[in-house]
């Protein structure tokens, strides 16, 4: 994992979705942020985990026309059947990516300045108005941008734009604090029953993340706690009794479902990464009665519902 620095002037954006419907009320514009702290084993973006910009090779659109290699200053780029890309000595200057035809390479993240990034926010504003709408900021782990969100977020709050943060909660608190009067609601995502479930499946503990989301329900914060189905990793009758003990103990009585979704295994080849399929396979992903899990979780005071 490479987080970008939280401290730094600029963000690195992955993607910006406009017209979003399920990333907060309204029409939304949702910016995905690049860079996590966490490296969950389902990662939906694992393309975000790194806080730099990447390059990715889509191997089925390739026509192996020589192009991109002959771009490539660094010699980053290999002819050989069923590889593009050198990793090792590749800088993402996205040269390759610029001269391919087919669009097989494609450079990963972008660099916004303050100023551009509101600017792009700000070109549906007539549609956030008009629906209760605004904007999302996800990733990654938007989080990890906090000196540039100091920045951002007041330039949105000037233009009366409603913002919805989504996070992990896997940072300190004093980087979320100073941005809460400048945030609207939260999805909060808590995602394993407990410390030694989250290091096995995120690489990293769950008490910061439950430090971060008591320090929000301390204050009152507007949020909704989400949950990933991931099937057999927290659908079991044990693991839901943990989750929802832990989360009654920090004052939460109602959590969103978030349905499995296995598309994100298709990223693992085009990205420089050492995460690996999970390998559940779409039985198994059907079978997930979610209105049990919604029964399991009421029977211990948690009212689980799914987005509709």
């Amino acid at each position: 994992m490479n987080p970008a620095p939280s401290n730094s002037p600029e963000a690195v954006i992955f993607d910006i979705q406009r017209f979003s419907i399920h990333d907060g009320p309204g029409i939304r514009t949702t910016l995905f942020f690049k860079g996590c702290s966490l490296n969950c084993a389902w990662c939906q973006n694992p393309e975000s985990i790194s806080g730099m910009p990447e390059m990715t090779f889509y191997a089925e659109r390739c026509i192996a026309c020589g192009a991109c290699a002959n771009a490539c200053a660094e010699g980053a780029v290999s002819m050989d059947s069923g590889r593009r890309i050198i990793w090792e000595k590749c800088t993402a200057c996205g040269a390759c990516a610029r001269e391919c035809p087919a669009e097989a390479l494609r450079l990963v993240g972008a660099t916004y300045s303050v100023k551009k990034l509101v600017r792009e926010s700000l070109r549906d504003r007539e549609f956030y108005e008009a629906s209760g709408g605004g904007v999302s900021l996800s990733g990654g782990e938007p989080v990890l941008h906090s000196r540039f969100l100091a920045s951002f977020l007041p330039e949105l709050k000037t233009h009366g734009i409603h913002v919805l943060l989504e996070t992990a909660g896997n940072y300190p608190f004093t980087l979320l604090n100073p941005l809460l009067p400048f945030i609207d609601y939260i999805y909060f995502d808590y995602k394993l029953p407990d410390d030694a479930a989250y290091r096995v499946h995120t690489g990293k503990g769950n008490q910061r993340i439950l430090d971060v989301l008591g320090a929000l329900v301390d204050q009152a914060a507007s949020l909704t706690v989400r949950i990933p189905v991931v099937p057999g990793i927290n659908t079991g009758f044990h693991q839901i009794k943990m989750m929802a003990h832990t989360l009654r103990a920090y004052g939460i009585s109602s959590v969103s479902l978030l349905k499995y979704n296995p598309l994100w295994e298709a990223k693992i080849p085009r990205l420089n990464t050492r995460q690996n399929a999970l390998g559940i396979n779409m039985n198994a992903v059907d079978a997930v009665d979610y209105e049990n899990v919604i029964n399991q979780y009421s029977q211990y005071h948690i009212k689980a519902s799914l987005p509709s």
